[in-house]
């Protein structure tokens, strides 16, 4: 076990949420620009059309600043919070695949060498050979997204990983392949919009129609197919995972219609600028990338919350407790363990003073038992923004301990929590603290 992380007001979770959604736009239009540009910069050369490379120029200096600058940085931010939020999950991924890790980095150098190989050596190597550099970091970049969907899909539906351990089980797992080409599809739709924002600073009225155009075209079929791919991906979805996202709540039950609603608008979007180019303004532009980024983020929280309670399913529960058995690579549940010597003795960095319940530290320990198993999921204070704590035992109507004791026991009754783990002591002193919240 490792340190709590904990956010104030907004949680742990909602951390890695907002920078792992931000960083879907540059990541994805990394991957799939150059597949625009390099179409356009072949049509500019083979119908001698330099008048083209003015977009290229712009559109390759966007994806440097904003893919290359923003996006590393934020790439950075994923490893960090992940690691200091959910630490035993990303070791656990790190473990499982550190070979895929290592190759999809290979890739990503690539990808660097390329872009900056490309953008200034306009004018300096022959045509063929800049395509052939353009082409490098387009299919360099996919496999990048290759390598990266598979571990993200093995969170959700490790497969047979949970039976054999084994890499590839766990890589071409049940929603590999649907969630591959949908971000696929989609990275296409993110490459549009931005084509579209770009070719709106040009001067010339006829490539800026028909880079519109052409943009308008592959955002189109960017957004169908990556909706048809979505649609496959759900049914792929374990039975469990699809009863979790149709548990009722106000929010959870707005996102579906919120993805929906943005890709409505995306496709209608495009469908105005296919047909009246000269209306491809700037701040319209931008309002749909920022719709996008609505949409992404409702996404994500939809895919974490279907996971709930697990962080790597069946595996690992949020709260970093192994609860299932793994004997291909000698893992045991760690559930037995902590109900016999307690959760405050298993986790090292527990105080130690607080270690051995007494009544003078029963409300401490009890806080510390829910900075441990429940701050993944809730913030403690009634103010957060994750499903604060405090609320959450309000509307659940505990004043008394016997009532929270009752509570904590049934806990892994509801489908998107993890069972309790530790002794009746600790169990005792969680509902204490519970009961605290409500006062």
């Amino acid at each position: 076990m490792y340190p709590v992380w904990q956010m104030p007001v907004l949680g742990s979770a909602l951390v890695v949420a907002f920078i792992a959604s931000f960083h879907i736009l540059p990541s994805h239009l990394a991957t799939s620009a150059f597949w625009f540009n390099v179409s356009v910069e072949h049509k500019a050369y083979k119908e001698n059309r330099p008048e083209l490379i003015e977009f290229i120029k712009k559109y390759v200096l966007t994806i440097l600043i904003f893919s290359f600058v923003f996006g590393s940085l934020s790439g950075v931010g994923i490893w960090y919070a992940t690691t200091v939020a959910n630490p035993r999950g990303i070791s656990a991924l790190i473990h499982t695949y550190v070979w895929g890790w290592a190759t999809e980095w290979v890739f990503f150098v690539i990808e660097v060498v390329a872009i900056y190989s490309y953008y200034y050596t306009f004018g300096k190597v022959d045509n063929k050979t800049h395509l052939a550099i353009g082409l490098i970091y387009a299919i360099s970049a996919w496999i990048s997204m290759i390598i990266i969907t598979g571990i993200l899909a093995f969170m959700l539906t490790p497969g047979k990983w949970l039976k054999t351990g084994s890499f590839f089980d766990g890589f071409f797992n049940p929603t590999y392949i649907p969630q591959l080409f949908m971000r696929t599809g989609f990275m296409f739709t993110i490459a549009a919009l931005y084509a579209i924002v770009v070719a709106g600073t040009l001067k010339n009225k006829d490539v800026r129609a028909f880079i519109v155009r052409k943009a308008s075209l592959w955002g189109i079929a960017g957004t169908l197919i990556g909706s048809a791919f979505f649609v496959w991906y759900e049914k792929a979805l374990p039975g469990a995972a699809r009863d979790a996202a149709g548990m009722t709540s106000l929010i959870p039950t707005l996102l579906p219609h919120i993805v929906v609603g943005v890709l409505i608008v995306l496709l209608a979007w495009f469908a105005v600028t296919l047909a009246k180019p000269g209306w491809a303004k700037l701040l319209p532009g931008i309002a749909a990338i920022f719709l996008v980024l609505i949409a992404v983020f409702s996404a994500e929280s939809m895919r974490e919350r279907i996971r709930k309670p697990y962080v790597i399913d069946t595996y690992m529960y949020a709260n970093q407790i192994i609860g299932n058995d793994l004997p291909a690579r000698h893992v045991t549940s760690e559930l037995p363990a902590i109900d016999a010597q307690g959760i405050l003795h298993f986790s090292p960095f527990v105080p130690a003073a607080l270690r051995d319940i007494s009544d003078t530290t029963m409300l401490q320990a009890g806080q510390v038992i829910a900075q441990i198993e429940c701050s993944a999921c809730h913030t403690l204070q009634a103010d957060g923004w994750l499903r604060p704590l405090p609320l959450m035992v309000k509307k659940a109507g505990v004043t008394t301990v016997d009532d929270a004791q009752a509570l904590v026991g049934f806990l892994d009754s509801f489908p998107y929590m993890p069972p309790f783990a530790g002794t009746e002591l600790e169990k005792k002193a969680l509902a204490v603290y519970l009961v605290s919240l409500n006062k």
